[in-house]
């Protein structure tokens, strides 16, 4: 897959892509399926099947002060892709110059002269330009003269979610993870929630105690419920690569009256140094919430409890070995 970090200077053998356009925060099913018509009318054309994105989410550029809420990162929305088979990735920098872009000046500056796009699959709901004040009719009148197709998408409804029919929607997956319902994030998105980031240097106390950590700061991520959780860590390079079974707090450390969220990640059977290294965290399943105690022994004794239960949710989850990375 091909990633264009700006709109200008586009080669000539990648203008005429038939594109998704939208924030696509999580790539949910919802997501998925204007993605996948897309994909679809490429075929058809016999174009390059493409998604155009921003960098940062706009929510981020309007709201830089309010608490992050971000689902996936540039990276691992480009891993997601990639694994369904996108050909070309536009991530349009999301600046002061972007935002203040009329509708119809996005759609001729940017969509037209800058990609050179020939067909743009939207969601029904999906708005854009100053003031938001683009959406799927506008589109169509300003592209269509300019040789620009626009197909608006019905919302994705998630069958068997409970009480009323809902459509798949990246709202109610940050919702579920500051509930901790680790499982209904997972079943809006279609596979686990994950989080990527570097390794850096904590203060290796785990170490000293005998449960070792990579630890990885939460960066732009939403903070979900502040606790313990059975995951999987995927190491996708370097003499440790691999998909290693594991255990993960994020939290304050409040035991050692440590201050600012932090995820540490123990990986099981694991001994290694992979520091400086990115990691992915794929979140399996909640176990509890975020306790402090009264001292090194008890938290060992917590921490090994917690260990076996990982284990356990690890060897009964759907999402085994063999269906990550994804």
């Amino acid at each position: 897959m091909k990633i264009f970090k700006d709109y200008s200077n586009i080669p000539d053998a990648f203008r005429g892509s038939v594109a998704a356009l939208g924030n696509f925060d999580g790539i949910h099913p919802g997501h998925q399926a204007v993605i996948e018509r897309a994909r679809r009318e490429a075929q058809k054309k016999e174009a390059l099947w493409g998604v155009i994105a921003f960098e940062p989410h706009t929510r981020e550029f309007f709201q830089p002060d309010a608490p992050c809420f971000r689902l996936t990162s540039c990276m691992s929305k480009a891993r997601v892709l990639e694994a369904l088979g996108v050909d070309v990735f536009f991530v349009l920098p999301f600046e002061k110059p972007m935002a203040q872009k009329s509708a119809e000046e996005f759609i001729r500056e940017v969509l037209v002269a800058g990609l050179g796009v020939s067909h743009v699959m939207i969601g029904a709901d999906f708005q854009f330009g100053k003031g938001r004040k683009g959406d799927a009719s506008v589109l169509n009148a300003v592209g269509e003269p300019l040789g620009l197709k626009s197909t608006a998408i019905d919302l994705l409804v998630e069958e068997g979610a409970p009480g009323t029919p809902a459509v798949y929607s990246s709202t109610q997956i940050r919702g579920a993870l500051r509930r901790g319902n680790i499982t209904r994030a997972a079943a809006g998105l279609g596979r686990p929630w994950a989080m990527d980031g570097i390794v850096v240097e904590g203060d290796k106390r785990g170490r000293t105690i005998g449960f070792p950590t990579a630890n990885v700061a939460m960066g732009h991520y939403i903070q979900p419920a502040l606790g313990v959780c059975a995951v999987r860590v995927e190491i996708p390079g370097g003499p440790h690569a691999g998909l290693y079974d594991g255990v993960a707090n994020i939290g304050n450390r409040p035991t050692f009256d440590k201050k600012g969220v932090v995820l540490e990640a123990h990986l099981f059977d694991f001994d290694g140094d992979i520091y400086g290294q990115e990691i992915f965290v794929y979140f399996i399943d909640y176990i509890r919430p975020e306790v402090k105690f009264d001292g090194l022994e008890s938290l060992k004794t917590q921490i090994k409890a917690d260990c076996a239960t990982a284990r356990e949710i690890l060897a009964t989850s759907r999402w085994k070995q063999d269906s990550l990375p994804l």
